[in-house]
């Protein structure tokens, strides 16, 4: 029996033309109804970007041109809405995690979302709402630090609204009223914002 027919376990393996000829079988036969039936299954667990698309594409080596027709015909018929979507998620993220606009426009850049539709679509968030939320989030997360020092209240609470993407200027005065709202004494806070943890 010849080596390079042996798996290694004493079993055989798939020869070269037999292996060759169920890879060919297993590839589509048409490889522009693959691309569409690829991103309607994701567009119909959620809405992605072009982006996100044309790699899931990549991934399942569908030829480039064969990807940037199934895109821009699912563009033309508004399946693919890049804009759309960035308006979605940065009220869905704004309101369910609190995230302000700068990781906002992060985790649409990290999908593929152009920078000019990333810009409109956070400057559609109003800065009041922005602040309403950051004192939300700052309500919600200080009673759990009663008890502790305040310079170290103020240190987690302010880096809390930081890695939300909160502007240092505004997180500190959100929790620097916040914690007088509760009777720390203001004047124990110096007037710029405390080095993170």
């Amino acid at each position: 029996m010849e080596e390079q027919g042996m798996d290694g376990r004493g079993g055989r393996r798939r020869g070269g033309a037999r292996e060759k000829a169920e890879s060919a079988r297993r590839a589509p036969a048409d490889p522009e109804a693959a691309a569409r039936e690829v991103c309607l299954r994701l567009l119909t667990s959620s809405p992605r970007t072009r982006a996100q698309l044309a790699d899931a594409l990549r991934r399942k080596d569908v030829p480039d041109d064969v990807a940037e027709k199934v895109l821009g015909r699912f563009t033309d018929v508004g399946l693919i809405d890049d804009e759309a979507f960035a308006r979605a998620w940065v009220q869905s993220r704004h309101a369910g995690r609190g995230l302000a606009r700068r990781a906002l426009a992060a985790e649409l850049r990290r999908r593929g979302v152009a920078d000019e539709t990333v810009s409109d679509a956070v400057e559609a968030l109003e800065p009041d709402q922005e602040e309403r939320t950051a004192r939300a989030l700052v309500d919600r997360k200080l009673p759990g630090t009663r008890g502790v020092d305040p310079a170290k209240r103020m240190r987690r609470l302010v880096g809390m609204l930081a890695r939300k993407g909160y502007p240092p200027g505004l997180s500190y005065r959100v929790v620097k009223e916040a914690l007088a709202d509760e009777g720390t004494d203001p004047d124990a806070f110096p007037d710029e914002p405390p080095p993170l943890d």
